[in-house]
């Protein structure tokens, strides 16, 4: 890591330092987003994916929590390619925003506390092994619900949740962990979602069973309508259908599209890699990485 965006400009990342007296660092009153970029050898570009959807959501959840962006939509875009090619690496990338109570203070409360933006960028691969297939294991710990939390905003202490359940999973030999929902019905990945397939249709999750807004998420939709001719349904899963299920795959950011095998050590269909998983994935990478002209506008080039 290079260089940061820190209190309004660009800075060496050495010198993008809080105080550990920071309101958000001591009470979580952060919010945040996670953004890839691709690099495409052939064409010698990066490419930033869904640059604008992501700080849309961002802008969400700040208001969620009361935090006052000091920059306009525009301004984050421009800030994020600048940044990236100052960095100029050629390999891809994992871009971090975050909004964040940035006042040296005591106390909690939301109101009357100063806000503040900054991004930072690393180079990142493969965040699960997306090419065999991971084993997960469904978590004790339960989905937080939107009576707890905003529901669909990217709030930095909600992912104490996820962390609990990720640590659970990778203690017990499991790569990730399935959150069911407070009603017991199959939430989200430990961070991603969760697409299922069964008798040729595609099965994720509704919205209202308290998971991440996904963007990745929307993006499957989009390409499996279009691509492959498979709508997608949106409905409460049981935990019990996960194991009579034909495929399985979480998908976000972090994870790409990432294929499960094994749910608490019971194998999903032969346990590898099913055909229609395999095929959105050549077909997300094709899009992501600026090969397919027809998602033209999911990608911004950086150089």
């Amino acid at each position: 890591m290079k260089y940061a965006f820190f209190k309004g400009k660009i800075v060496p990342f050495a010198e993008a330092k809080i105080s550990i007296m920071t309101h958000a660092f001591n009470y979580g009153t952060a919010v945040f987003e996670g953004i890839r970029a691709y690099w495409n050898q052939e064409q010698q570009q990066m490419y930033v994916l869904k640059n604008r959807e992501h700080y849309e959501r961002l802008q969400k959840s700040a208001s969620a929590i009361k935090i006052k962006l000091a920059y306009s939509l525009e301004d984050m875009c421009r800030f994020t390619l600048e940044l990236c090619k100052k960095n100029g690496y050629q390999e891809d990338i994992y871009i971090r925003p975050i909004a964040y109570k940035s006042q040296e203070k005591i106390g909690l409360g939301l109101t009357g506390i100063e806000d503040d933006f900054c991004i930072f960028v690393s180079p990142f691969g493969a965040y699960l092994d997306i090419t065999k297939g991971i084993r997960v294991g469904i978590s004790s710990w339960r989905r937080i619900s939107d009576q707890s939390l905003p529901q669909g905003a990217k709030i930095t202490g909600a992912y104490i949740n996820s962390s609990l359940a990720k640590a659970e999973a990778l203690e017990k030999g499991f790569d990730e962990a399935i959150l069911l929902s407070p009603d017991g019905t199959v939430a989200e990945g430990s961070g991603e979602n969760l697409y299922m397939v069964k008798n040729g249709e595609l099965i994720t999750p509704p919205l209202k069973e308290i998971i991440l807004p996904g963007i990745t998420r929307i993006a499957i939709m989009e390409l499996a309508k279009q691509e492959l001719g498979i709508n997608t349904t949106e409905r409460f899963i049981a935990k019990e259908e996960l194991f009579s299920a034909d495929e399985l795959f979480f998908c976000g950011t972090g994870a790409q599209i990432s294929p499960i095998i094994e749910v608490d050590k019971r194998k999903i269909k032969d346990g590898r890699v099913g055909p229609i998983t395999k095929q959105l994935q050549d077909i997300y990478f094709k899009a992501t990485r600026g090969d397919n002209p027809k998602y033209k506008s999911w990608v911004t080039p950086v150089y």
